[in-house]
């Protein structure tokens, strides 16, 4: 039961990475914009989290479905997958409904 959210997370992405393939929306399109896009706000959203759990406002919830693997003191290895999918679909998002209204 561990990896079971690490799994989900892994599984979202990769469906995110087929529907970005099949209508070319980021990565299969530029490659480089799509890097950067994701890049900065994921790194943002790694220091917002890092200052969360600093002033004690964020901290790692107990569940039976997270790995126990831990990047720092509150800060679990399925955070960073999450945000990943996080800035991953808004890109995908947004580049599906910039390209609908052309």
């Amino acid at each position: 039961m561990n990896f079971i959210y690490l799994a989900a997370l892994l599984l979202s992405l990769a469906g995110l990475a087929t529907i970005d393939v099949r209508f070319k929306l980021a990565f299969a399109k530029n490659a480089k914009a799509a890097v950067v896009a994701i890049a900065i706000p994921y790194l943002l959203f790694v220091i917002w989290d890092a200052a969360g759990i600093a002033l004690g406002i964020f901290f790692k919830g107990q569940s039976k479905y997270l790995t126990g693997l831990m990047i720092a003191p509150d800060f679990p290895i399925e955070e960073l997958f999450f945000l990943g999918l996080l800035c991953y679909t808004t890109l995908i998002v947004s580049t599906w409904f910039s390209r609908s209204k052309s």
